[in-house]
């Protein structure tokens, strides 16, 4: 732990000793539990009264950055236990303290960003990044990984993405199988997108094929590309005994679908409609949840 303390500084001792230490709690050179010197050996290292820095670790500890217990040595708070200021500051407040400690230390304002940058990175993901080109996908997708997973979900196209590269800070990133090969170089090579295989549409294609009399079949959508998909993959089943339509939420009305005999809805659309033939049509496949759920357990 190196702690440059200047007697000839308009600060006192004891904050100056106080934010050293918080700003290495901050940066990761003092780890949770970690022990730190006792109040007499810091004292006689930095060349100070050990008044001054029993006052600086009774600073910290009702600030709740370290723990002191009878008998036993300061310590830096447990992760788990939290760390915060009983006057409530935020992280601006915690940010200005980093800046403030850093270039007390003499550290320019580079070496902290590369610093706070690499320990970023090298912590594990706390979201899910859906990187996907079409914004109802990116709806539908966030949708279904919400509703099976119970992690925080964001989203962002490849262009977002390439125009701002700290949005895969803190994420695990997703995408479409198919586009994998244009997102992965926008990420770090240690961490590349978790590739999502849409759901086969086999049972749904069997329904229209099972009908014996001429049907109207609907597919409703918040997105353009899946309506595009349902054309392609339900076309072939309908062929010229079914009339095949497509409709992209918001409806236009409560009776634009009243002549329909069929509707095959996303995940999104199913809760908006009214209507006896609906049918759910999820975009991800179950494995690919089942996959994703396994790299979130992964330390």
């Amino acid at each position: 732990m190196d702690i440059r303390i200047s007697k000839e500084s308009e600060i006192p001792l004891r904050q100056q000793l106080a934010e050293q230490i918080v700003f290495h709690i901050a940066t990761g050179n003092l780890k949770p539990g970690q022990a730190l010197p006792s109040v007499r050996e810091l004292a006689r290292r930095l060349k100070i009264h050990h008044n001054t820095v029993s006052e600086a670790y009774q600073d910290l500890i009702r600030r709740m950055w370290l723990v002191g217990k009878r008998g036993s040595r300061v310590t830096v708070r447990a992760t788990e236990e939290g760390v915060r200021s009983p006057s409530g500051a935020g992280l601006d407040d915690l940010i200005n303290t980093l800046i403030r400690v850093a270039r007390e230390q003499g550290f320019s304002l580079q070496s902290l960003r590369d610093r706070v940058r690499e320990r970023l990175l090298a912590e594990p993901p706390d979201h899910i990044l859906v990187v996907e080109a079409d914004a109802g996908l990116r709806r539908l997708l966030r949708e279904e990984i919400r509703a099976a997973i119970n992690w925080p979900v964001e989203v962002c196209s490849r262009l977002e993405l390439a125009a701002n590269p700290g949005l895969w800070i803190g994420a695990l990133a997703v995408a479409a199988h198919y586009a994998i090969p244009d997102v992965n170089p926008l990420l770090p090579k240690d961490r590349p997108a978790i590739p999502l295989a849409f759901g086969a549409a086999d049972e749904h294609v069997e329904l229209i094929r099972k009908r014996r009399e001429p049907s109207v079949v609907a597919v409703v959508s918040v997105s353009e590309g899946f309506l595009q998909t349902a054309r392609s993959v339900l076309s072939t089943a309908a062929g010229r005994r079914h009339v095949l339509r497509e409709f992209l939420l918001p409806l236009s009305g409560p009776k634009v679908l009243s002549a329909v005999d069929v509707v095959f809805a996303d995940s999104i659309a199913v809760r908006e409609i009214k209507h006896r033939g609906v049918v759910l049509y999820r975009l991800i496949a179950p494995d690919s949840l089942a996959y994703l759920a396994s790299a979130l357990r992964k330390p």
